[in-house]
């Protein structure tokens, strides 16, 4: 008897039986403790019988058990299974963030923790931010009109990526939607081995869904507080009958007000793709996004003193008879997947993106209110910006073995430009000023500030090997290195413009190790380094050199209750260094004698405690200073970074009897004491947020109740200087219907 199983994507698997002499007998069924059960065995003498089981923990089971395909072929003929279904659970086995390959993540000597659809949908989380809650250690580091996705993990940026490629130009403009969004995958710690330029507190990848080969549609509509609307459908399958093509498509639509005065906001979101086999080992995949969003600009409250104004949370600070901000941003993909044999594989991707902002706003002056503590002036910010990227990956994955040792090998290639364009006409220049108490709107601007054609060009191009050593099955071993080469060139079109050029050639080594005592046990020790590259020169015209990262990391990370929950814990210790700072000798300049410290403690604990109980929780420690610095003073803790953070969110469905597809969800997210600015002149007060849920599945059909801040409670979300702090949002009901077939 041959059984073979190929595993389609996420969601989806075939088991193909056939028999030897006779065809032989499928079941399948449910089991309450292993999950979905195929079983097959042949009609001949028991002496001959075989019998196998395949377990797909992450299909969710059906509510009436599945009875056998019966076929009226040959004898020889094959017998064609396929399963479907979403995954309802919130662990994930493996990610591919932390290697570049499919490594199960007991085997990462590293903290990588995954945020996936489930969690997503269960949360109705629609910005990242509330997705990214649910991660040990990671805030909200951005108060920059509602339009920028920037978060902070370790006491330092958290730079952001998309299926591997560098996304923060895209996500600096606009918050990325969440429509096409499979899972979230947040890599703590340095990553330049495999990434480039990056902060050393780690990166955010985001992995996209993907076509299936299956049958698959879903129409959503949630409805909320604040007239929040927002449609969406999510279709996928084969275009052709020996499903070698298949396609996806995720649209979006929002339109929304605020709890904010004058803020309304709209975005359009569509991402098509399309995948051909060309056999059974190689696929292409052609795909591409577009997203559409205008809102105001809107940077929240102010601070007095050493707190955040008292005032309504309501209260715009921003002149609402300017239009704001409207942002469009298109990509297009292309990946190619071959694997030559079982031990050889390659990867190449294509990726292309543009963006235009157009910003038209009177907004807070970056001084601060005046000295009579009410009085805050304004400025003017028009203009538009263009971004451009281009970028190409291969990867080469290798498997063998010398002697008893066996290795994975990632040999890989990226290069990237970048263009950022202004060109020419956005204006700057006072405004006048608001009452912050009592505020007058349409202010006349008293002066106008022309900004004349800029442009700036970025290129990369890195090389990195990895290599994954199994010394021994509970033994492994993980070293690698890479080395970048980054020009940037800023030029001025002005009278008299200038040009600005930074370069940089960086080595970046990691080297980890795991060892696994018993089987469900993994403790892991890693050495990682990080670069992020500086453009300018110092008084004496000396290149300024780049920005270092070095972490040291320990931890511990388990599987318990048969698989279904996994937890990690890590102890760090981050030094950043050459972070420019003022000349003290002459303060028109800098110099990069900077140096930023961080250590920490986070643990993380996600899975089924039963098979219809689905819990992630996380808490971090993060002592986060400056040590050396011109400009601050020694000792200030970095904006943003709580000492203490804490999350839990928990789910229960009950599957059986009268109430059967019934579920309940509840959590809370408790942020502390933060520092505003570097400056460390306020603080943002710590805050826990209790959120809760009520859900209903029975059969194609889904419905949500999800309250947010169920307690209506006051709190402050993050922080980009005195002059622009954001308010959390009040209580809010969002309600979904979904009907998937």
């Amino acid at each position: 008897m041959e059984i073979t199983v190929t595993n389609f994507d996420a969601n989806t698997i075939r088991v193909t039986v056939i028999g030897d002499a006779i065809q032989p007998t499928v079941e399948l069924f449910d089991s309450p403790n292993e999950g979905l059960i195929f079983s097959v065995a042949s009609t001949v003498p028991q002496t001959q019988q075989q019998q196998t089981q395949t377990q797909q923990p992450q299909t969710r089971r059906s509510e009436s058990r599945k009875q056998p395909s019966q076929s009226s072929t040959s004898d020889n003929d094959a017998i064609e299974l396929v399963v479907t279904g979403d995954a309802d659970t919130y662990r994930e086995p493996n990610a591919t963030s932390a290697t570049k390959t499919d490594t199960p993540l007991r085997d990462i000597p590293g903290s990588i923790q995954t945020v996936n659809k489930q969690v997503i949908e269960d949360q109705a989380a629609f910005r990242e931010e509330d997705a990214l809650r649910n991660v040990s250690g990671v805030v909200n580091a951005n108060a920059f009109g509602d339009r920028i996705g920037g978060f902070y993990a370790r006491g330092f940026t958290l730079r952001r990526f998309q299926d591997g490629f560098y996304n923060d130009y895209v996500a600096a403009r606009a918050n990325p939607d969440v429509a096409n969004v499979e899972r979230i995958e947040v890599l703590k710690g340095p990553a330049s081995i495999l990434y480039g330029t990056a902060e050393p507190g780690g990166i955010i990848n985001t992995v996209t869904k993907k076509p299936l080969f299956s049958p698959y549609s879903a129409v959503d509509l949630t409805i909320g507080s604040y007239s929040f609307y927002r449609p969406s459908i999510d279709i996928s399958g084969p275009l052709n009958s020996s499903k070698t093509v298949a396609y996806r498509l995720n649209v979006a639509y929002e339109n929304a007000g605020s709890f904010r005065d004058f803020v309304n906001s709209e975005r359009i979101f569509i991402a098509p793709a399309v995948a051909v086999k060309f056999g059974p080992n190689t696929t292409l995949t052609l795909g591409g996004s577009y997203l559409h969003d205008t809102r105001p600009l809107d940077l929240g409250l102010v601070a007095i003193g050493n707190r955040p104004a008292n005032l309504p949370f309501s209260r715009a600070l921003f002149d609402p008879q300017r239009p704001g901000l409207l942002f469009d941003e298109k990509q297009a993909y292309i990946y190619l997947d071959h694997k030559f044999n079982e031990n050889l594989s390659l990867r190449t991707a294509v990726r292309v993106s543009t963006a235009l902002e157009r910003r038209n706003s009177i907004i807070a002056a970056d001084e601060g209110l005046s000295s009579d503590n009410r009085t805050l002036p304004l400025r003017l910010s028009v203009g538009d910006q263009y971004y451009e990227t281009y970028t190409l990956q291969n990867d080469l994955i290798g498997k063998f073995k010398t002697g008893s040792i066996a290795h994975t090998v990632l040999f890989g290639l990226e290069l990237a430009k970048e263009t950022v364009v202004d060109p020419g006409g956005s204006q700057d220049g006072r405004a006048g000023s608001i009452d912050i108490f009592n505020p007058v709107y349409g202010v006349s601007v008293s002066s106008i500030q022309t900004n004349a054609l800029s442009n700036q060009d970025i290129r990369t191009f890195g090389i990195y090997l990895q290599d994954q050593i199994t010394l021994l099955d509970n033994l492994k071993l993980l070293v690698g290195g890479r080395f970048d080469t980054y020009t940037e060139r800023d030029k001025d079109f002005s009278v008299g413009g200038s040009t600005t050029n930074g370069n940089a050639n960086q080595l970046t080594p990691r080297i980890g190790i795991v060892y696994q005592p018993i089987q469900p046990i993994s403790l892991y020790a890693s050495y990682s380094k990080s670069f992020v590259p500086q453009v300018g020169v110092s008084a004496n015209r000396t290149p300024f050199q780049p920005e270092k990262g070095q972490q040291y990391e320990v931890g511990v990370k388990g599987e318990f209750l048969q698989g279904r929950l996994s937890s990690t814990l890590a102890l760090y210790d981050i030094t950043r260094s050459n972070v420019l700072t003022t000349d003290p000798n002459n303060p028109e300049y800098s110099i990069t004698v900077g140096q930023q410290h961080s250590q920490g403690l986070e643990i993380d604990i996600v899975g089924k405690i039963l098979p219809e109980w689905n819990i992630i929780t996380s808490y971090a420690y993060t002592n986060a200073t400056i040590t050396k610095d011109n400009t601050y003073a020694v000792g200030n803790g970095l904006d943003n970074v709580p000492f203490n953070t804490f999350s839990l969110w928990t789910t229960y469905r009950i599957q059986h009897g009268p109430l059967s597809g019934l579920g309940f969800g509840t959590g809370a997210f408790f942020v502390g004491n933060r520092e505003g600015d570097l400056d460390n002149s306020f603080k943002l007060p710590g805050y826990t947020r209790v959120d809760a849920a009520v859900y209903y599945n029975r059969g194609h059909l889904k419905a949500a109740l999800n309250f947010k801040n169920l307690f209506d409670l006051k709190y402050f979300d993050a922080s980009s200087g005195r002059t622009s702090i954001a308010p959390g949002a009040p209580f809010t009901i969002l309600g979904t219907l979904s009907w998937q077939f």
